[in-house]
């Protein structure tokens, strides 16, 4: 038998360690619940535009898709988080050559997961914040039906404002974690390119 093949036994202490990583596998299930939580709502924000497509003012039908599009991008975090954190954190899927393997999840590890979920936060907080500008022609008044950022809200200038500010400081988020990703890189490359 190849020696390559077998794996090292581990100390009990490592054992328990190394297997209480299945402690995550719930969390995980969880968030496949959720998942499917989204397609539902999804469906009822679809059904509610395909329904009133008559009767809805285009700012409203706008509002509506832009909905959607919020709950597409979320359900492709939930994805992300699902699919790279168990790769990552738990065990391997064995997806290789695969036809239907996403190609960011060949080379997925802690740091590009955090990359990519940072993307993803700032592409939901983009939809948030094109909803808002677009809620804010009526400015102070009470939102209407399908115009609301959060249901029965009005929006307020100070409202856009904080939204805005939380948006700018994804960003800068974002690109400080990109930022850290490089600068630890060029040492990473170095490190195996000793040995």
């Amino acid at each position: 038998m190849n020696q390559n093949s077998t794996a090292p036994r581990l100390s009990p202490l490592s054992a328990l360690i190394f297997s209480s990583r299945w402690l995550q596998l719930p969390l995980y299930l969880g968030l496949i619940m959720a998942q499917g939580v989204y397609v539902v709502l999804f469906i009822k924000e679809l059904w509610h535009l395909i329904s009133e497509a008559t009767s809805l003012s285009e700012q409203q039908m706008m509002l509506i898709v832009l909905g959607l599009i919020d709950v597409v991008m979320i359900s492709n975090l939930l994805m992300m988080v699902i699919v790279g954190g168990y790769e990552t954190f738990v065990s391997r899927l064995r997806l290789h050559n695969h036809p239907d393997q996403p190609e960011w999840l060949s080379h997925v590890n802690a740091s590009v997961l955090k990359v990519k979920l940072a993307m993803a936060i700032i592409g939901i907080s983009s939809v948030h914040l094109l909803k808002t500008f677009i809620a804010a022609g009526n400015l102070g008044a009470p939102a209407a039906v399908g115009e609301t950022v959060a249901a029965g809200t009005a929006v307020t200038a100070e409202g856009v404002m904080w939204q805005t500010i939380i948006h700018g400081v994804f960003i800068l988020s974002a690109l400080g974690i990109a930022l850290t990703d490089r600068i630890m890189l060029p040492s990473a490359v170095l490190k195996t390119d000793k040995h």
